[in-house]
C-alpha cells in the first residue's frame, strides 16, 4: 500500500512561480538573484502557513543552481538541484529555533559557518521560528549575522517579528508575507482537486478558503479532512456540515425578515439556528459579517473587498440594492453591542433576541413621518 502524503507536502511549491499569493516577495527575490544583489541575511515574517519556509527553501535552491532558467527559476536538473530535491545536500542547513534555542546551538552553527560549501556557491542557513531564540543566543549570533563569510547566507523565518531584537532586524532584509486572499486559495484548491480527480463545488472551496483565514497550509489540511469525510465529493452542504459553519442562506432570510419588520419570522429563524447546535455568539458575529458584506456591495469601488465566490457575490449585490446604508449601519451597531454584551449576560438567548427585535424596528424608524391631517 502506497504511503499517503498530505496535500500540504505533496503540492508544496518547488519554484517561485508556483508560490501562491506572494508575488511581491518572489519577484523581489528573483530580481535580486538576477542582478547578483543578494543580502547576507533575510528575515521572512508573516502569519502561519503563507509560504515563508517554502520561499526560503526555493531561494536556497535557486542561488545554488548552476543552470537557472531565463525566468530565474531553479532548473531541477543540475547536481545541486537534484541533491536538494533528494534531501541530500550539505549546503542547506535548517534549524528549528523552537527546539534549538540556546546559545550552545548557535555556537555550533557559527562553527559550521567556517566550513565552505561543498559543490555549490553558497552555504545557506534557514532558521525557522527565529523569535524563539534566547537573548544570549541572539547576542552570540549578531557578529556572524552582520559579517558572515561571502559564501554564507542566512534566511530567518518568524510569525512574531516584534519579538526579535532590533539589532537583529537591522542586519536583515525584511520581507513581510501577506495573508493569502480567498480567491487565490480557492483557485489553488481547485487545481489540486482536478489533479487528484476530486469533485469539488466552487462554493465549497470558497468556504474552506474563508475558514482558513489566509493560511494556505490550514486550507490544505481542511481540504484533506473534507475529502476523507465526503469520499472525494466536496459539496457546499457537506463542507458546511463538517466545518460547523452556518449557511449563508440563513443570513439572507434574516435580512429579508428585518427589512419587512417581521418579528415572528426573525425569532423562529433564530430558534432554528439554535436547534442546529450553533451558539448565539456565532450567529450574531456571522450576521455582522453579512451586514458588512452588504455594505461593501453598495458601492462599485468596494465590491472587491468581498471575498466570496461570484454566485454568492451576486446574491449580496441583489440584497444590497434593497438595503439603505442607514439600515445596514444601525444593524451593525446593534450586532456589535450584542456581541459585547453576550459575554457577560446570564440569559444569552434573550440577549440575541433583544438585539434582533431592535433590528426589526429599524425600517419603521427610518420611514418618513407623515403629518396628521389638520382639523378645521
Amino acid at each position: 500500500m502506497e504511503n499517503y502524503v498530505v496535500s500540504a507536502r505533496k503540492y508544496r511549491p518547488t519554484d517561485f512561480k508556483s508560490v501562491v499569493g506572494q508575488e511581491h516577495i518572489t519577484k523581489t527575490l528573483q530580481n535580486a538573484i538576477k542582478t547578483n544583489q543578494l543580502a547576507q541575511a533575510f528575515l521572512f515574517c508573516g502569519p502561519r502557513g503563507v509560504g515563508k519556509t517554502t520561499c526560503a527553501r526555493i531561494l536556497a535552491k535557486a542561488i545554488n543552481c548552476t543552470n537557472l532558467t531565463k525566468d530565474v527559476e531553479p532548473c531541477n536538473e543540475c547536481d545541486n538541484c537534484k541533491s536538494f530535491n533528494e534531501s541530500s545536500t550539505f549546503n542547506i542547513i535548517e534549524l528549528d529555533a523552537a527546539s534549538h534555542n540556546g546559545v550552545e546551538e548557535i555556537r555550533s552553527l557559527i562553527e559550521q559557518v567556517r566550513i565552505p560549501p561543498q559543490g555549490g556557491k553558497y552555504k545557506v542557513y534557514i532558521i525557522d521560528e527565529v523569535h524563539m531564540l534566547s537573548s544570549s543566543a541572539f547576542n552570540a549570533f549578531l557578529k556572524t549575522l552582520e559579517e558572515p563569510p561571502s559564501y554564507a547566507k542566512f534566511i530567518l523565518a518568524t510569525t512574531e517579528k516584534h519579538k526579535i531584537l532590533p539589532t537583529i532586524l537591522s542586519r536583515c532584509q525584511i520581507f513581510d508575507f501577506h495573508r493569502i486572499n480567498n480567491d487565490d486559495i480557492a483557485n489553488h484548491l481547485e487545481y489540486i482537486a482536478k489533479k487528484e480527480g476530486i469533485v469539488a463545488e466552487k462554493e465549497a472551496l470558497h468556504i474552506i478558503a474563508q475558514k482558513s483565514d489566509g493560511g494556505l497550509r490550514d486550507a490544505l489540511s481542511m481540504f484533506d479532512q473534507l475529502v476523507a469525510f465526503t469520499n472525494g465529493d466536496l459539496t457546499y452542504e457537506k463542507v458546511l456540515e463538517n466545518l460547523n459553519i452556518l449557511d449563508n442562506a440563513y443570513y439572507f432570510k434574516f435580512v429579508d425578515a428585518l427589512l419587512n419588520s417581521d418579528i415572528p419570522t426573525t425569532l423562529m429563524l433564530f430558534n432554528e439556528v439554535l436547534l442546529k447546535g450553533f451558539e448565539g455568539s456565532h450567529f450574531i458575529n456571522g450576521l455582522a459579517q453579512h451586514m458588512r458584506n452588504l455594505l461593501v456591495a453598495k458601492d462599485a469601488q468596494t465590491i472587491s473587498l468581498m471575498e466570496t465566490s461570484q454566485s454568492v457575490k451576486e446574491k449580496f449585490l441583489s440584497q444590497a440594492s434593497l438595503c439603505s446604508v442607514p439600515f445596514i449601519l444601525n444593524t451593525l451597531e446593534y450586532a456589535s453591542v450584542c456581541s459585547m454584551d453576550y459575554r457577560t449576560t446570564s440569559n444569552k438567548r434573550l440577549c440575541v433576541e433583544l438585539a434582533l427585535l431592535k433590528m426589526t424596528r429599524i425600517m419603521k424608524k427610518l420611514q418618513p413621518k407623515t403629518e396628521p391631517p389638520s382639523q378645521r
